[in-house]
């Protein structure tokens, strides 16, 4: 027991020490793919953010819903309806907050095909140009008010976790 428990320390030391950097400012590009979980659906996102500054980047991320609820007397959804193309804008807080440099938490806004929205996200990368994240992501003011059904894929409260990959020139 007392060896798992050296251990998990001694892993959770390195893990905090990491030798790579979350976001590196100007100039970082940085690609997320991953599992996307919403209410009525399941599928996958891909994104990618390239940074314009010391703790600012913009990006783009797009997604589709593979799994869905089916609704008695609705046809299945259409493909416009379970796909969704966002640009994005992030402001990078780890330095601003004092995290470890091998992590990054990042808000931002969205402006998509379906909505408005924003998005929290973190970033922990465990070696130089690999590492995991999470994000939320929400509408603020959708594009079709009276969205009804398949129309809310996409448009609706959802939460990610994948892979991040570090593969900027820096």
């Amino acid at each position: 027991m007392k060896k798992l428990v050296v251990a998990l320390m001694i892993g959770a030391f390195g893990f905090a020490n990491a030798q790579t950097d979350a976001f590196k400012g100007s100039g970082d590009l940085k690609a997320q793919v991953g599992a996307n979980f919403q209410k009525w659906g399941t599928g996958i996102q891909a994104s990618l953010d390239y940074g314009l500054g010391e703790s600012f980047s913009i990006g783009a991320v797009g997604g589709y819903v593979l799994g869905f609820k089916e609704f008695t007397g609705v046809d299945k959804p259409s493909a416009d309806q379970r796909f969704d193309l966002k640009a994005r804008a992030s402001a990078h807080l780890g330095d601003v907050i004092g995290l470890p440099q091998n992590v990054d938490l990042y808000p931002g806004l969205d402006l998509g095909l379906k909505n408005f929205g924003g998005h929290v996200g973190a970033r922990v990368f465990f070696d130089k140009g690999f590492g995991l994240f999470t994000e939320i992501q929400f509408p603020i003011a959708k594009f079709k008010k009276e969205a009804a059904v398949y129309e809310l894929l996409n448009n609706q409260f959802n939460v990610a976790v994948g892979a991040s990959f570090d593969i900027s020139k820096k």
